[in-house]
């Protein structure tokens, strides 16, 4: 997961006061559910290995089976590590929307299996087997269930259109190519290593224009779906634009009065020399070029460029609407997602990201009981990664180029603590400190 993109997310939709009194954070520790899913997706991924025999010659079978077997194994530990739900309000939500679907779409896999991940990136995609993931994340910048069923329509396209498959049968076939390429090389002697990137770079460039394109066929193919289901039209435009939102929001800035104001605690007070910043300023970060343009290695086009395309291919999509207002179960969606942040950032150890995310929550003056016990929570694992040596596993170091200014002075402040300050800061939020 890309935790930095998160640093731009947080959080500007209206705020659900009082929710968090009652609120118990979802529980995925269900061993029946999970068991009885490894199980159905096991056979699921030997059926699909057996069908490639009838397909591809022995040798690109054998590659296709070793590699589907990896994903498999690596998707057990991801199931088994509980990131991801079985039995929640989300899951109901998704197969009411995928029952829906199968009505007008023959094409729909039948035993289409859809998981939510205790994930905070809007995101979704289909795996290599044909299982689809949402990401919770999703429910915070998606307006109804129309715009959730068209994000699903997306991902099933892809898969009917067989594009993780065929990508990987190229890139198979395109490896032994590249092989006999690389032993012709042997025998260069002038320019062999310039010789040997371009032919590098030539095949990544070639990679990123056939995921581009098949981002666009699966566009068009989804919307299609959706528009054979009864769901509203113009939502699937209005929900690639509320990601193209996401892509292009400002970070959020936390002032240093948040810092004094919840870590100036009884009996430690607060230490200016906390908030000291390193100095990059005479650091030239021009030195190192790129040898790689960063557009043609872009797996998705622009998400205007993908708008584009639908509305010239669909007229219905020229007009624009205001989005459906949420119904009372989208609205109850909406409000578990953004209260299962700071659990999913927990969950995957991410205590760096969900320390400044409370933080955030509590400038804000969001829930600040619920996010004051997260911060003793985060605290206590801060605490104890500092003590063990081992605190850059869950703590990133300042990057100038890739942060933004409020996160490198976050960072700043968490590492000038000392560990007496972690465990004062701890005790405070857990309520074992002086109140």
């Amino acid at each position: 997961m890309n935790h930095r993109k998160l640093l731009l997310f947080i959080l500007f939709f209206t705020f659900y006061s009082g929710f968090s009194q009652s609120y118990k954070p979802i529980d995925t520790a269900d061993y029946i559910l999970r068991n009885d899913f490894l199980k159905i997706a096991k056979d699921k991924n030997n059926i699909l290995i057996k069908g490639f025999k009838n397909r591809y010659q022995s040798k690109v079978v054998n590659k296709l089976e070793k590699y589907y077997n990896e994903f498999f194994a690596e998707f057990e530990k991801d199931v088994k590590n509980k990131d991801y739900t079985f039995k929640s309000d989300f899951d109901r939500e998704i197969d009411a929307i995928i029952a829906e679907l199968k009505k007008n779409n023959s094409q729909i896999p039948q035993n289409l299996k859809v998981l939510i991940a205790k994930d905070n990136m809007p995101n979704a995609y289909c795996m290599p087997d044909g299982t689809f993931i949402i990401n919770m994340g999703l429910f915070n910048w998606l307006n109804n269930k129309d715009q959730v069923a068209s994000v699903i329509c997306h991902e099933i396209a892809h898969n009917i259109l067989e594009h993780s498959l065929n990508l990987l049968v190229e890139q198979i076939q395109e490896d032994t190519n590249d092989k006999t390429t690389i032993e012709n090389l042997k025998s260069v002697t002038v320019n062999k290593s310039s010789t040997a990137f371009e032919i590098f770079k030539n095949r990544v460039y070639k990679k990123g224009i056939e995921k581009r394109q098949q981002e666009v066929k699966a566009d068009s193919l989804g919307y299609v779906l959706f528009k054979n289901s009864g769901f509203k039209k113009i939502e699937f435009l209005n929900a690639l634009n509320n990601l193209k939102d996401f892509d292009s929001i400002s970070p959020r800035e936390l002032k240093v009065e948040t810092y004094k104001m919840l870590f100036d605690v009884p009996n430690h007070p607060f230490k200016e020399k906390w908030m000291k910043s390193e100095d990059f300023s005479l650091y030239n970060y021009d030195f190192y070029k790129e040898k790689l343009d960063k557009d043609s290695l872009a797996s998705h086009p622009e998400m205007s460029k993908r708008i584009e395309i639908l509305q010239k291919n669909f007229k219905e999509l020229t007009s624009s609407e205001a989005p459906l207002k949420p119904d009372a179960n989208f609205e109850n969606l909406q409000k578990i997602a953004r209260m299962e942040i700071l659990p999913n950032l927990f969950h995957s150890e991410d205590y760096g990201i969900a320390v400044y995310v409370s933080m955030q929550f509590l400038q804000d003056k969001e829930e600040e009981e619920y996010y004051k016990m997260w911060l003793g929570k985060l605290f206590d694992k801060i605490y104890l990664a500092r003590k063990n040596y081992n605190l850059n596993r869950y703590l990133d170091r300042v990057e100038p180029t890739k942060q933004s200014k409020s996160y490198q002075q976050f960072l700043n402040f968490m590492w000038n603590l000392s560990i007496d300050d972690i465990k004062n800061i701890a005790d405070f939020y857990n309520k074992k400190g002086t109140s």
